[in-house]
């Protein structure tokens, strides 16, 4: 059967909802391509255009693989295969056609919807994810005979969709806690899609935090053993950078051959849980600093933590960090040799300026302070800091005097190194909101931080932070203090609302997202199954399934239920209501022929009557002298219920009430 414009719309608008949800990580120039092939399918169709023929539909198939393999390189993997899923959906619309053909691509919707998962586990996603499974299921409906009305309104095949959705989520609950699960994913986990947004990267040059700094996605949330540190003592560390080319940071694989640095602890040892969002990266964030790797991790000797993997689903471990310490108080050679390298033929200014300072006689300690003096006297915190050229040290201490936590970390440490004194930078976070109500220390992305460790003698390495000498409000009241936009999100109300809110964020990673393989097999312990084997999970789920099938087939059959008929008896009722409105009012005691004659009374146009009783007569054909009636006779009647206009004026012989005490007669 073929597919009116109206089921073709709704079919298309599933289509290129599920196409939407994998707008961000498949190429620009295949999303255009495919907006473009769909959308000239859409408006070529009402035109009376037939389907594109097969000779050319297995052309662009093959265009489709031959471009996405070099895209990709390939066409399986999770980028790849989901782009070639979103194409294959769109080139399966330019052949749809017959109510066949929309079911297929209604399913392939769905699927191509819920891979969209793959990508992104968070809360809202989800919950949009599930509003347009519910236009999916809706278009479903509309091809079913009893939807054919033209006239039916868009949110009654919503409200349809929403119905099929509820009673499917029992049975799409139970298969999420009892399908048994693999002890690692077939396809990867979400979590790449956030590695632009990280900024936590080996590398760090002017510029590379910015847009970090202005992204409040959480980074990760942490539950301290005893209350929570102050503000001031936030350091996570994640990365030392120790090479400098004249313009980068970076961090080489030399760390893991250095010897480990010795720690020696002067504050109570603080015990704590994180658990961190996906970065796709290994390396594991922790209290400055730590004093031990957590399980499955390892430690490199510049207290750096890194795990067997990258991190691409939520991750929670345990970690012990002091936030007052002795950190290396013997500084090995080679490191000492590390910390010192300045590249030639940079910033030859700011070398001068450290030569200075040795000249006068002043001491690491007192050169230390002389760059905090500095920033503190003239420089400003923004985070619309200006471009620097290739001597980026000089242009920022002597021209710009503008920027963030990276450019003072990097200034900073270039200045220690000129004048003599080992100094490395530090990247990680700093700050946080504490969630009193959840009992967690909230980390955001742009809580993310730069900061500078310098070598002094009895000391070992000291963390000193010139963005504290320039934005003290940065370290005492958190990133969103100097970061937050100017408007109306400045509201401390909203806020603290978002914040709060965070706690339902967490509670979904914890119960939805990090449901893992391990955890199911304790899905059974209130009911005496402690180590519950895929056995176990699959009997107990066919007795869901069993029960919930059961009651569903009760409640369809009981005869307590008000049964809504196809869409013939939608079309009576229709008929029925619109006469009601003109004062002849619903019966059930009589059969269309009696209907028909108390219309007649009622009304006195000739050309309403004819109609009347050509919609009658046509639905008594339809109803009681075929089996099933064509849909294209349910169409036209459909259409001409829709045409009908009843006056208001009324036959004045015999009134309404006389009419309706005639004896009465049921069509069968």
């Amino acid at each position: 059967m073929r597919l009116t414009d109206r089921q073709f719309r709704l079919v298309a608008l599933a289509a290129f909802a599920a196409l939407a949800t994998h707008l961000g990580h498949i190429p620009l120039w295949l999303t255009l391509a495919l907006v473009g092939i769909g959308g000239a399918r859409l408006a070529h169709r009402p035109l009376g255009g037939r389907p594109v023929p097969a000779w050319l539909r297995v052309p662009l198939v093959a265009v489709l693989v031959a471009a996405i393999i070099l895209q990709y390189g390939n066409i399986f993997g999770r980028e790849a295969g989901s782009a070639l899923a979103v194409g294959l959906l769109v080139l399966k619309l330019v052949e749809t056609e017959r109510v066949r053909d929309a079911r297929a691509l209604l399913g392939f919707s769905a699927f191509v919807l819920m891979s969209a998962l793959l990508f992104n586990q968070s809360l809202v996603f989800t919950l949009g994810l599930c509003l347009l499974l519910i236009l999916v299921l809706a278009a479903l409906h509309a091809l079913e005979p009893a939807a054919l009305d033209p006239e039916r309104p868009l949110r009654a095949g919503l409200k349809a969709g929403g119905r099929l959705f509820a009673l499917g989520l029992p049975l799409a609950a139970a298969a999420f806690l009892l399908v048994p699960r693999l002890g690692t994913p077939l396809w990867g986990a979400p979590g790449l899609d956030q590695i632009g947004r990280t900024g936590l990267d080996e590398r760090m040059s002017p510029g590379s935090l910015t847009e970090l700094l202005v992204d409040d996605s959480p980074a990760m949330r942490v539950r301290f053993d005893s209350p929570a540190p102050p503000p001031a003592a936030r350091y996570f560390r994640a990365l030392v950078l120790w090479d400098f080319d004249g313009t980068t940071w970076s961090r080489n694989r030399e760390t893991w051959r250095m010897r480990a640095e010795s720690i020696e602890a002067v504050s109570t040892p603080i015990g704590y849980e994180i658990t961190l969002e996906p970065t796709d990266r290994p390396w594991l964030v922790a209290l400055d600093v730590p004093i031990g790797a957590p399980e499955s991790t390892r430690m490199s000797s510049d207290h750096v933590i890194v795990g067997r993997l990258r991190i691409a689903t939520p991750t929670q471990y345990r970690a012990t960090s002091v936030v007052r310490y002795r950190l290396a108080s013997e500084l090995d050679p080679l490191d000492r040799v590390r910390a010192l390298q300045v590249p030639d033929g940079f910033n030859p200014r700011s070398r001068e300026l450290a030569a200075r300072w040795r000249s006068e006689g002043l001491d690491d300690q007192a050169v230390v302070d002389a760059a905090m003096r500095m920033f503190n006297a003239s420089f400003s915190y923004t985070l619309s800091a200006p471009l620097l050229g290739r001597h980026s040290v000089d242009e920022f201490l002597f021209e710009t005097q503008a920027g963030y936590c990276e450019h003072y970390s990097s200034a900073f440490v270039f200045l220690m190194r000129a004048a003599g004194i080992p100094a490395r930078v530090v990247t990680g976070y700093q700050g946080g909101w504490l969630n009193e109500l959840g009992d967690y220390l909230l980390v955001r992305q742009s809580d993310a931080h730069a900061w500078s460790e310098v070598w002094m003698r009895g000391r070992g390495w000291v963390r000193v932070d010139p963005t504290a000498a320039v934005s003290p409000a940065r370290i005492e009241r958190g990133a969103s203090a100097v970061n937050r936009a100017p408007g109306w999100i400045e509201s401390e109300w909203l806020l603290g609302m978002r914040n709060q809110f965070d706690i339902v964020n967490r509670l979904w990673t914890q119960t939805i997202v990090q449901f893992n393989a391990l955890r199911q097999r304790s899905v059974l312990t209130p009911f005496g199954i402690d180590d519950a084997d895929q056995r176990d999970l699959l009997v107990a789920l066919a007795g869901i399934v069993a029960v919930v099938l059961l009651g569903m087939t009760i409640w369809v059959l009981s005869p307590s239920r008000d049964p809504r008929g196809d869409s013939l008896d939608a079309l009576w009722r229709r008929l029925q209501r619109a006469a009601a409105r003109r004062g002849v009012a619903e019966r059930t005691d009589e059969g269309p022929l009696d209907y028909l004659e108390r219309l007649r009374a009622h009304f006195d146009s000739p050309p309403v009557l004819r109609q009347l009783d050509e919609l009658v007569h046509e639905y008594i054909q339809l109803r009681y002298a075929s089996t099933t009636p064509r849909a294209e006779r349910v169409r036209t009647l459909a259409r001409k219920v829709g045409e009908l206009r009843l006056p208001k004026a009324v036959k004045t012989g015999l009134s309404i009430d006389q009419a309706a005490t005639k004896p009465v007669h049921r069509a069968s």
